[in-house]
């Protein structure tokens, strides 16, 4: 059976991004592999051995199109509402609060925030099959 390590994503600032990751989600950097034209930063975690791989490719002055066919990536809190809260007093811009109730039961309680380069995280409160 196939585990999933990690996720990759193109960052135009390392700084800004491993301070953005560390800031909002409690990530280090677990890695750092230089090659000449590129540099890949691996950051976890003690919640999960899942990593995000940001890549800075060398010379890159010009921000990521990202695209229309990027979602997001997702994350799971405890406590959403105190996330949210740390998330403001940080600076991080979190989006509103969001109880997903389509047909009258609650499906999910969520935030959305954008790092740096304007990649999409959903913040999901831990309950059901967000766990």
């Amino acid at each position: 059976m196939a585990k999933q390590i990690h996720s990759m994503i193109r960052v135009l600032d390392e700084a800004r991004s491993v301070a953005f990751y560390r800031a909002a989600f409690g990530l280090d950097i677990a890695d750092r592999l230089d090659f000449p034209d590129f540099t890949l930063v691996y950051m976890s975690n003690p919640e999960t051995e899942f990593e995000l791989e940001l890549t800075v490719n060398k010379g890159r002055t010009e921000p990521y199109d990202l695209g229309d066919g990027y979602g997001h990536l997702a994350v799971s809190v405890a406590d959403l509402d105190a996330e949210h809260a740390r998330f403001e007093a940080e600076g991080l811009a979190p989006r509103k609060l969001v109880e997903f109730a389509p047909a009258g039961t609650k499906v999910a309680r969520f935030f959305f925030v954008a790092d740096p380069d304007g990649y999409q995280i959903e913040v999901l409160e831990r309950g059901g099959r967000f766990k």
